[in-house]
């Protein structure tokens, strides 16, 4: 992926990995869009960034994506980078059947439909362009799962299988898929304790080692960093049963605050 030049379309762009990201990419020389459900959230983010701009998107509603992807056509004809971004994580008692299933649907329609529904719309825009990148986002959680997340995590391995069917299928012409990984990292994700929870990576280091690797593997198919490695490659490795176990050794809902690590220092490095 070339890092500069471009114009890219951030979804979840108003606050944490995508803000980041959209910032980075900002001040890279890229006409960054970021797109999310709340307009003032966008606002602070463009309004700290000038030149940067912003949509609102529904990405629950499958009626918005089309508008969004046509109003999107239309004002940035030049759009070549799409980064799925958004996302939710919610803690679920599956033993509660079926009360968990109102936030395990909103998961599955924000994290994996939202990415399907939106990739589909924008395909035709980023396939007319010479070069264009769709970048998924997905988890070290999708490789190995932390029990009190079920929906989240099989939203997440979804993500990859999606990927790696996307990339093969696009190959031979002018669009590449890059998928990135990220580890447990400093953000509101599951609330305010997470942002300055200090087994998470730092959320600007996150970013620099993700840049890094864009800009210096430009043939690049997963942005690994390195405190992912471990769980993204447990399995490979022979060891995502032992890491499973660690990381939901506390038993369902034992403290849903990541702490998956309780049991190994490495782990409480990659969890994400």
């Amino acid at each position: 992926m070339k890092i500069t030049g471009n114009t890219i379309l951030i979804t979840g762009g108003g606050s944490g990995i995508g803000r980041s990201l959209a910032e980075s990419f900002h001040k890279q020389g890229n006409q960054v869009v970021i797109a999310g459900r709340r307009q003032q959230a966008l606002n602070e983010v463009t309004a700290a960034n000038p030149g940067m701009k912003s949509v609102l998107l529904d990405i629950t509603n499958r009626d918005s994506i089309h508008a969004f992807g046509e109003r999107v056509a239309q004002d940035y004809p030049k759009l070549n980078v799409l980064i799925n971004n958004a996302g939710i994580m919610k803690a679920e008692d599956l033993k509660s059947a079926p009360d968990y299933l109102e936030d395990a649907e909103a998961t599955v329609a924000t994290n994996f439909l939202g990415t399907i529904r939106l990739t589909a719309v924008l395909l035709p825009l980023l396939q007319r362009q010479p070069r264009s990148t769709i970048l998924t986002m997905s988890s070290g959680l999708g490789f190995v799962p932390l029990a009190e997340t079920p929906t989240y995590c099989a939203t997440k391995a979804a993500i990859h299988s999606y990927s790696l069917s996307l990339r093969q299928q696009l190959k031979g012409t002018p669009t590449e898929v890059i998928e990135i990984i990220p580890p447990y990292v400093q953000t509101h994700l599951t609330g305010k304790h997470q942002v300055n929870d200090p087994r998470a990576m730092p959320l600007k280091e996150f970013i620099t080692e993700v840049t890094s690797i864009l800009s210096n593997q430009p043939s690049v198919e997963e942005v690994v960093v390195e405190r992912v490695k471990p769980i993204r490659f447990a399995a490979e490795n022979g060891n995502a049963v032992t890491l499973f176990q660690q990381m939901n050794a506390g038993g369902p809902f034992h403290n849903f605050n990541h702490s998956d690590a309780r049991n190994s220092k490495s782990v409480s490095k990659v969890v994400g």
